[in-house]
């Protein structure tokens, strides 16, 4: 795959996004999802971002440059199958939200997000479980 570097895998620094991720989620819980869905919206594919990335850093991988945050994507669909299609879609969408949010201003309505949580918590905990599982 193109843009897929490969690094030695590194169980500390691992530990140590995912101490971040965990401080994201902490803090998501606290933001009202009615006020400020975008922002909520932002951080959870943040979350499964980084998470992907520990996912990578503990196979021996780190992704760089343009479409980084895409080949993360890919690399989950094409290696952990367990991921079907709906939640890689999802990612990618949250991925392509997240973006319009950053770069034009976009702003996520409550239903979308209340609609999309459950999954969103379920790619989280599926994430969680294989880097579990690693370290």
């Amino acid at each position: 795959m193109n843009g897929l570097i490969r690094v030695t895998p590194d169980k500390e620094k691992a530990n140590s996004i995912l101490k971040m991720v965990n401080k994201t989620l902490e803090m998501v819980k606290e933001i009202d999802i009615g006020r400020f869905p975008s922002n909520v919206t932002k951080e959870y594919y943040e979350v499964i971002r980084e998470l992907i990335s520990i996912v990578l850093l503990l196979d021996g991988y780190k992704v760089a440059g343009e479409g980084a945050h895409k080949k993360l994507i890919e690399y989950l669909e094409s290696n952990y199958k367990q991921f079907g299609a709906y939640r890689i879609s999802l990612i990618d969408e949250l991925r392509i939200i997240r973006n319009r949010i950053a770069y034009d201003g976009f702003f996520v309505k409550k239903d979308y997000l209340e609609r999309k949580l459950g999954d969103i918590k379920i790619i989280i905990n599926e994430l969680n479980q294989i880097i579990k599982d690693r370290l």
